[in-house]
């Protein structure tokens, strides 16, 4: 019985053979990485995924706490997405976008009909960080202003204006591409920068900080202001009490259009089908990728009001791409879609959420003085380590690499090297299993969790 088929279709067994060695070497001589300095990784090859687990070559076996990228929603190769793909393929594989199709059609109307009151029509991209350029250009053209606000402490993607909207280190290196963009402090209350004590406090304080920003650079110059519903890579900051109604207040003050970008929290990651449904607003237009199809193809978009669709009933929006609404990859839409309805995906993430999650990391907080705060929603958490909880000193500073990060390096390590494949940034352990995870894989996941934060207690001033 084989473990895997290979690329060209042979059935292979776990090991240093040909097929692997293919692999590495295609790789470290033909494909440039992402965020890499391409003489000093070495990627892991990997063999087949299924469900909740993805396997290298060698036979080591990964329990995927990441989602990959926080994407595979419904994990990997769900035969319902495989065959949604398999029977859309036969029938029209592609078109382009000027014309109707039947699944486009049909996947809009579900997002659509999901999403917000007042919600009009979706526009189609290839991903996340297009669907952020696409959603500001929308709002430059309805309003007839430039400027945009983005908050530190957030990921909108590596395109143009997305990683000039970013407000983290990635953003750094590429300059500033869009002289539109302003950023400003949003809550963090565990490191609050207005020194507040209570959530009630902190979104006061927010809310007054991100006026100010408004009345000091204009308000008839800002087009948008673009946020995470809950910052996802940047720490799973869930906003506290107040703070979205307030950036809502806000916008229609001063005639701002709301987008939240949903692209990594939004298609049940928290329990809902857009994380801003728990809030209670409606953003003017939402950005979405990764969950609606859990990736299986470049898929992603922008929600839009009824407002700003009627702002080019009469004059052409100035903006397109070749596979906007692609067959194939709308068709694993719908189908995800189907699956959340009639497997209950979404009810299962908010039990497992409240009834294994919460009370489990509750009990890490009691036993492991590197654990500074942990907190998320649904199948999204972030875990906050540090050297001293009095103090709140991270576990590793900021945008820390080389020796300074050798402690998260050696818990991200120890993750991998007991099977869990973790989803870290800076001095958070975060996960981010997929949706459809069992109670045992996800209770699995958790107990190496608390193994590993032994190493990071180690490194504590309480150990």
């Amino acid at each position: 019985m084989s473990d895997y088929v290979d690329l060209h279709g042979n059935a292979q067994s776990f090991g240093d053979n040909d097929a692997q060695r293919e692999v590495r070497a295609n790789d470290r001589q033909y494909v440039f990485h992402s965020w890499s300095a391409q003489g000093a990784i070495n990627p892991l090859p990997i063999a087949k995924g299924e469900g909740v687990r993805f396997w290298d070559y060698d036979g080591n076996e990964y329990l995927d706490f990441s989602s990959q990228l926080v994407n595979l929603n419904l994990g990997h190769q769900h035969p319902r997405m495989v065959q949604a793909i398999q029977d859309q393929a036969a029938r029209l594989a592609t078109i382009q976008p000027a014309v109707a199709n039947d699944v486009r059609g049909e996947l809009a109307k579900r997002i659509v009909e999901r999403s917000f009151e007042g919600a009009r029509s979706v526009f189609f991209t290839n991903g996340g960080a297009d669907a952020n350029e696409y959603a500001v250009r929308m709002a430059r053209q309805h309003t007839g202003r430039q400027k945009v606000l983005a908050r530190y402490r957030s990921y909108h993607g590596s395109t143009a204006t997305a990683i000039t909207m970013t407000g983290e280190p990635r953003r750094w290196a590429n300059g500033t591409l869009d002289a539109g963009v302003v950023h400003f402090e949003g809550p963090y209350l565990y490191r609050s920068p207005f020194y507040s004590s209570t959530p009630e406090e902190e979104s006061e304080r927010a809310l007054a900080e991100l006026e100010r920003t408004i009345q000091l650079e204009g308000p008839h110059t800002i087009a948008a202001i673009i946020l995470e519903t809950i910052t996802g890579t940047n720490g799973v900051l869930v906003p506290p009490p107040g703070y979205l109604p307030g950036v809502r207040e806000l916008c229609d003050k001063y005639g701002i259009v709301m987008i939240c970008d949903e692209v990594m929290v939004g298609f049940g990651r928290t329990g809902e089908w857009f994380a801003f449904q728990a809030f209670g607003v409606n953003p003017d237009l939402v950005t979405f990728a990764k969950g609606v199809n859990s990736g299986y193809l470049p898929l992603g978009g922008v929600v839009v009001s009824e407002e700003i669709h009627k702002s080019f009933e009469d004059r052409a929006f100035p903006g397109g791409l070749t596979y906007s609404g692609h067959p194939l990859a709308c068709a694993s839409g719908v189908a995800t879609f189907d699956i959340f309805e009639d497997e209950g995906v979404m009810e299962h993430v908010r039990d497992l959420s409240e009834r294994v999650i919460a009370p489990r990391l509750a009990e890490f907080a009691e036993r492991h003085p590197s654990l500074g705060e942990y907190r998320g929603k649904g199948m999204i958490w972030s875990l906050e380590l540090v050297k001293d909880r009095n103090t709140r000193e991270p576990l590793v500073p900021y945008n820390a690499s080389g020796e300074a990060a050798a402690p998260m390096n050696a818990v991200i390590a120890a993750c991998k090297s007991a099977g869990l494949w973790p989803f870290a940034h800076f001095n958070r352990l975060q996960f981010a299993p997929p949706l459809i995870i069992s109670e045992e894989d996800l209770v699995k996941g958790l107990d190496i969790l608390d193994e590993v934060l032994n190493i990071a207690d180690s490194y504590s001033t309480e150990a």
